[in-house]
């Protein structure tokens, strides 16, 4: 009856311009959209000094030449033929490939500074291309090694360096951009820019900082732009679009949170990654929606392209810290009627914050009969641990008081947020990080686990709490340095869990990584997972769904959807089969009293979380996530919705009809692959038809069935 007005807010949005694929699919796109790229490749001058990194759909030209030192000549986008630094150059707008403070010098790749020592060319496995670019310094005893990166059928260059300290004596870095290259893709008249992952407007002259995981700049005339992702972690990161249109720097936070990294004689420092995409809206799979979700979880996303996205259950809400045994127990056998796969006890299984010993109050016998129990339903067992807030009765606190953050004054940093307050906050910057290593990986181990909850402070509380530690001793060098010496921190006890346990899933907590509802790539370069947020589900009108499904929408260009938990979604409250559809949407999530549900219920979950299963076990549905309706901000007079799909076009639609009119929908994807594809409701079972490609990009009616608020849409390919 009226479809989503999307292109009303296409035409006042950068945003919405990058996740909507404009007009129709282009003919030429169309015809090979299902073709794979070829594979990647560095190719080499006869000279040793020249490099092309690229593949079918990128090339980057980077040269090095004594008096210009190291400089990137050009970057193309194959697909369209557009050279992003053609018309920068032209100008004589330049930036420094790299650049960085050491003590009080300045260094920048594109100058006459550096020696050429050699290049080496890498396979990266599965699926691509590593060129290392070493250079020395001709004034100071510096080398710096410079990393790019290409992959398989992904339009993308990602790079790093690394920097030597060849002297010996120690040096401070500063000031460090390990990406600075003058790319856009038109005249500054025309661009718009968008940052908060990639889809809230902003000026084309900014910084991004915490939230602004990616950051997108466009040509509002022809649709083609580039996305820069900044792997750095959590508050350490900064993205400058420099001027008005000039290009763009990924480096470290300079000013809030500055880094600060003392270098030892021949110690390396290793620089976070940052990874540049170019996009075509409307074209095939060069559009942002195709592009993003392919790169994110394919290379980005720890797992890669196999994961199967467990379906997890969590005790924290409603019974917090007051689950028992035998509550336990009863969940368990619910949990295991309605198909979960993973069932976790939240904070209240401890005796103590930092010890592994079971509170014997709750669980007089231990969780050796839970874990059985557990496996026996053909589950696995998930815990919620502390990482760095701990309670000062543990051993480690009595031992190693000097291992705890302290403030400016010299103060314990003592949370006042968690199990009532009363707890310290050990510093991930200094030996305790070995510990808390050790201790999860036992729990891991002692108890089968397959999920961690790896919870509260580390590097600041998200809830207001001073950040820093500001303790000698410990393995940064001052205050300024302790914020990315924790999140290495970090990195470090979860490098070592995957060494002892693999195939253990790590959920680093938004919590944990300092800031309200807050994913980026540095999580997920540490873990598997994000519990993302707890929205209030405790009532039906409590937040809900719909909240949850705005903080998806939000994220999903820039962040893989299967990496974010959102909490916490009660599977017995309200409306189930939007909880459950909004489930299928991430990382499959519920809480809840499930003893709550009926027999007849807990079949109906069980039913559909299987044709779930078997549909994702089927189709890689992390390979394109498109929001519907309403998506820029979910409400309850209007309908919004997503689209899971590979890039054979098969998956899912799930829509939500919220407190809207509409009986029926107008659902368009403009740029879905060719073909001819079957629709069936899930809901029912029955099938709504089948659709040809073009049918699908102009848009087709969706009813919702009967009284219900919710559909999801299976998609199938029809065999020709």
């Amino acid at each position: 009856m009226t479809n989503l007005n999307r292109r009303e807010f296409i035409q006042a949005s950068a945003a919405s311009l990058v996740l909507s694929g404009i007009a129709g699919f282009e003919a030429h796109a169309s015809a090979t959209q299902l073709d794979e790229p070829a594979g990647a490749f560095v190719r080499t001058d006869t000279e040793g000094k020249s490099w092309t990194v690229g593949n079918a759909l990128v090339e980057r030209e980077i040269h090095f030449d004594a008096k210009q030192g190291l400089y990137t000549a050009g970057w193309r986008h194959k697909v369209t033929g557009t050279d992003f630094m053609a018309a920068l150059l032209s100008r004589g707008v330049k930036r420094e490939e790299f650049s960085f403070q050491a003590d009080a010098d300045s260094f920048s790749g594109a100058s006459e500074s550096w020696e050429f020592l050699e290049a080496r060319v890498q396979k990266l496995a599965p699926n691509g291309k590593l060129l290392e670019i070493h250079l020395r310094s001709k004034t100071r005893p510096i080398e710096v090694t410079v990393f790019y990166a290409v992959y398989n059928a992904h339009p993308v260059v990602r790079k790093w360096i690394a920097i030597i300290n060849r002297g010996k004596a120690p040096v401070v870095l500063s000031h460090l951009s390990f990406e600075s290259v003058a790319i856009a893709p038109g005249p500054p008249s025309v661009l718009q820019a968008s940052a908060f992952y990639g889809v809230l407007p902003r000026e084309i002259f900014m910084t991004g900082r915490v939230d602004d995981t990616a950051v997108v700049e466009r040509n509002s005339l022809t649709g083609e732009g580039f996305i820069a992702m900044n792997e750095a972690p959590g508050w350490t990161k900064r993205t400058e679009l420099v001027q008005w249109g000039e290009g763009v720097q990924l480096m470290y936070d300079t000013d809030m949170f500055p880094l600060d990294r003392g270098l030892e004689p021949g110690g390396t420092f290793t620089s976070a990654k940052s990874s540049i995409a170019f996009f075509a809206d409307g074209k095939g799979f060069a559009d942002p929606q195709w592009v993003m979700p392919s790169y994110t979880s394919q290379v980005l996303m720890k797992n890669g392209s196999t994961y199967q996205p467990p379906w997890i259950y969590n005790t924290w809400e409603p019974f917090e810290r007051g689950i028992t045994k035998q509550i336990t127990l009863d969940l368990i056998a619910a949990a295991s009627h309605m198909g979960l796969d993973v069932f976790t006890i939240d904070d209240g299984w401890e005796l103590t914050y930092g010890e592994n010993t079971i509170n014997s109050k709750l669980f007089p016998e231990g969780l050796d009969e839970i874990q059985r129990t557990v496996e026996q339903k053909g589950m696995r067992l998930g815990l919620w641990v502390p990482l760095a807030a701990i309670s000062q009765n543990t051993e480690v606190y009595r031992e190693h008081p000097e291992w705890v953050i302290r403030d400016r004054n010299g103060n314990p940093k003592i949370s006042a947020f968690e199990d009532g307050g009363g707890n310290a906050v050990m510093c991930l910057g200094s030996p305790y990080r070995e510990v808390a290593a050790t201790r999860i990986s036992n729990l891991i181990g002692r108890y089968n686990l397959r999920y961690v909850k790896i919870d509260l402070t580390t590097v600041f509380n998200a809830y207001g709490e001073s950040p820093g530690c500001y303790a000698r001793g410990h393995y940064h060098r001052f205050e300024a340095d302790s914020i990315l010496c924790i999140y290495e921190g970090i990195q470090y006890v979860t490098d070592r869990i995957y060494r002892d346990h693999p195939d253990v899933l790590l959920d680093l907590t938004y919590e944990l990584w300092g800031q309200k509802h807050l994913i980026d790539y540095g999580l997920l370069n540490a873990g598997n997972l994000d519990w993302l947020s707890n929205v209030d589900d405790k009532t039906p009108d409590s937040a809900g769904p719909r909240q949850a499904r705005t903080l998806l929408y939000q994220r999903s260009l820039a962040i893989p959807s299967e990496t974010m938990l959102i909490g916490n979604l009660q599977a017995e409250m309200g409306a189930v089969d939007e909880r459950l559809a909004t489930a299928m949407g991430s990382g499959p999530l519920f809480l809840g009293d499930l003893r709550k549900l009926t027999p007849e219920q807990q079949a109906w979950y069980g039913a559909k979380i299987q044709w779930f299963k078997e549909l994702r076990k089927d189709i890689p549905m992390s390979e394109g996530l498109f929001p519907l309706g309403n998506w820029q901000g979910p409400g309850a007079a209007t309908w919004d919705g997503f689209a899971r799909l590979s890039r054979r076009g098969e998956g899912m639609i799930a829509l939500f009809k919220n407190e809207s009119r509409f009986d029926e929908v107008t659902v368009a994807l403009p740029v879905f692959p060719d073909g001819m594809f079957h629709f069936r409701s899930a809901m029912n079972g029955q099938v709504h038809g089948a659709y040809t490609a073009q049918q699908l990009r102009q848009g087709i009616q969706v009813h919702f069935p009967g009284d219900n608020k919710v559909e999801v849409l299976e998609i199938r390919r029809r065999a020709s």
